[in-house]
């Protein structure tokens, strides 16, 4: 939401050498002004799709816990998330569920259910190394998308911000990240703009935002992100591999919406500790953003953590997304 926007990096401001001899562009529009519209959109099309639902049915929702734990809810098909099932069970399985499944399938904890299933309920713990994959590719992808959030709102107004997208999760790489296009030639950040990314990067986390998932026609889409012209390229294309051939998925995290296939983990609180490793030149005026971060519930002490750091700045070895967005 617009009111847990931060203001935080001054970092970017004319007063340092790096910006000294930019030429800048001022955007049609502040990146609130873009966020806003996106968000009216978003909520628009959240009520139509709700209004669709004509009356509560019931479903059964067979949850299947740890020893053999058992338990039937009756939910509201089409209403009822894991999430709200993980209110009736129990707190400390509240709390701790990242992603769920549902009839096996990886599903976000915020997403409706929409028929009779079985759910498990997933921690970043899993001793199924099946689902411990899973699980940690949500958590990173997650934290792409967070970085995302964060890196669009970090720039004063006459610096234009275009994110283009993020690559598949890969946790063997090191690190998480996000592509983007800033009207800076050649911009070197310091290690004090570095900090001060990841102490917006933790203030933001810390406000403890649900990801909100929502289906969308691609011309809705298209709509949301005119402004963008490296999404609305992407939008056909993902589109076209959708079960209908028009459904594109976007999320929403307080102000912050962008397109991604998901799942997403349940909230931003998940993430713990983070950094922002390296911030890598690729072409003129585009940058790679990468950062490294562990689940709130692992702890590790600072020389280990310098450890994951020195590995997540080096440059992945992956183009910059032309025509796809974040695909797997």
């Amino acid at each position: 939401m617009a009111g847990t926007r931060f203001q935080l990096l001054s970092v970017f401001s004319r007063q340092f050498s790096s910006l000294n001899n930019v030429s800048t562009v001022q955007p049609k529009l502040r990146i609130d002004d873009i966020r806003r519209r996106r968000l009216t959109i978003f909520d628009k099309e959240y009520k139509r799709q709700q209004a669709l639902i004509p009356r509560l049915e019931k479903i059964e929702v067979n949850y299947e816990g740890l020893d053999n734990e058992a338990i039937t809810l009756v939910m509201n098909k089409g209403v009822s998330t894991p999430y709200n099932c993980a209110q009736h069970i129990n707190e400390q399985l509240l709390k701790r569920s990242v992603v769920a499944e549902i009839n096996g399938e990886l599903w976000d904890m915020h997403r409706p259910i929409s028929s009779d299933c079985t759910l498990k309920l997933l921690h970043m713990k899993q001793e199924d190394q099946h689902q411990a994959t899973q699980v940690n590719k949500a958590f990173w992808r997650s934290c792409s998308f967070l970085l995302g959030a964060v890196v669009e709102s970090s720039f004063q107004d006459e610096i234009s911000v275009c994110l283009h997208s993020f690559p598949p999760a890969n946790v063997r790489s090191g690190s998480f990240v996000y592509d983007v296009q800033l009207n800076l030639e050649d911009w070197v950040p310091t290690q004090n703009d570095f900090r001060q990314i990841a102490a917006s990067f933790q203030k933001f986390v810390r406000q403890d935002h649900v990801f909100q998932r929502l289906d969308v026609d691609s011309s809705v889409a298209l709509s949301m992100f005119e402004d963008n012209a490296f999404k609305s390229e992407q939008i056909p294309h993902i589109a076209t591999k959708s079960s209908t051939g028009r459904t594109i998925t976007v999320y929403r995290v307080g102000d912050h919406i962008d397109i991604s296939r998901g799942p997403m983990i349940a909230s931003s609180s998940l993430v713990g500790r983070c950094s922002i490793a390296a911030i890598h030149k690729l072409s003129p005026k585009f940058y790679r953003f990468q950062g490294v971060a562990l689940p709130s519930e692992i702890h590790i002490n600072h020389f280990a953590f310098g450890i994951l750091e020195s590995r997540a700045r080096k440059l992945l070895d992956i183009a910059v997304w032309s025509s796809n967005g974040e695909e797997e």
